[in-house]
């Protein structure tokens, strides 16, 4: 893992494949770090010759965290969003989408095929509609446009989302009692869940850096992002969206309407894949990915 001075903050990231060839930008999601872009997901994808970068957003794992805001009120987030009004808050989704451009401006790469799950797909989009000389192709998986009228997450699975769990310093087993039930219920039905993979990968997370008034900080990003559909209609790199069918957390009618909204885009929705990627979908996503990417490649190189 490295760190690098991307526009003004540490970046931790790093890569696979050949420093040389064309580049996959993979941007994770909410709370989450780069190790959730599996090494074999990643190893997979460079092996198809290219170059795969990972990275962790700020105020997640090795990345700057901005611990001189306080954790948002998210009352007073939604009373002043409600009223109209746009409330303070630390950062937006755009400065998410500039940290990216940072870090390729530093690793001296023009353009690159941009990935994105979660909330990562919603930076993913923005880097696609703001920063499109810089965009080949697009990939937003498990993601959604901020269109006020789609359906929310299940209300179990926000109450277990926003339920605190214990430091996982002190107090390991309990942060795994309350953090395990939650990555199985958004987990989908279709594949089998690994508990062993998923409590090494939490606690590998920990490891690395624990810290949930980032993940506050996170979510008041995506609160005031809005909607982004005006946005996305002027997206002209090939786009790929993927979605399960059995999203708990972000319903499959936003992967849909993402495709809706981004012009020429290809819908996939899978059956039975929740609010993850489990190991027996990566050939299939990256499979998908290569292909959208290979048409980017080639209308870049047709202009």
């Amino acid at each position: 893992m490295n760190i690098i001075m991307a526009n003004g903050i540490e970046l931790g990231w790093d890569s696979f494949g050949d420093a040389d060839a064309e580049a996959f930008l993979l941007i994770s999601g909410l709370g989450t770090q780069m190790i959730r872009w599996s090494v074999g997901f990643c190893e997979g994808l460079a092996g198809r010759g290219y170059r795969v970068i990972r990275f962790d957003n700020r105020d997640a794992g090795c990345s700057t965290h901005f611990t001189a805001w306080a954790a948002p009120d998210f009352g007073a987030l939604v009373s002043a969003l409600m009223a109209g009004r746009r409330p303070d808050v630390p950062y937006t989704l755009n400065d998410m989408a500039t940290d990216a451009i940072g870090l390729l401006d530093a690793l001296g790469i023009a353009r690159v095929h941009v990935v994105g799950r979660s909330m990562g797909g919603m930076i993913a989009q923005v880097l696609a509609s703001e920063h499109a000389d810089r965009v080949v192709s697009l990939t937003s998986i498990m993601s959604s446009t901020g269109n006020p009228a789609l359906p929310q997450a299940a209300s179990d699975v926000m109450a277990m989302m926003m339920r605190p769990a214990p430091d996982p310093a002190v107090d390991p087993d309990g942060f795994l009692r309350m953090r395990l039930p939650f990555a199985r219920r958004i987990a989908g039905t279709a594949y089998p869940f690994d508990e062993d993979v998923h409590r090494a990968l939490l606690l590998e997370e920990a490891r690395r850096c624990y810290d949930t008034d980032g993940t506050a900080r996170q979510i008041a990003a995506m609160a005031v992002a809005g909607d982004r559909r005006a946005r996305l209609a002027t997206i002209k790199a090939p786009t790929l969206v993927i979605h399960g069918t059995d999203d708990p957390l972000i319903p499959p009618a936003c992967g849909h309407d993402t495709a809706v909204s981004i012009p020429s885009s290809i819908y996939r929705p899978i059956e039975g894949m929740g609010h993850d990627l489990p190991p027996e979908l990566e050939q299939t996503v990256i499979d998908a990915i290569c292909d959208v990417a290979k048409k980017g490649s080639h209308q870049a190189v047709s202009r």
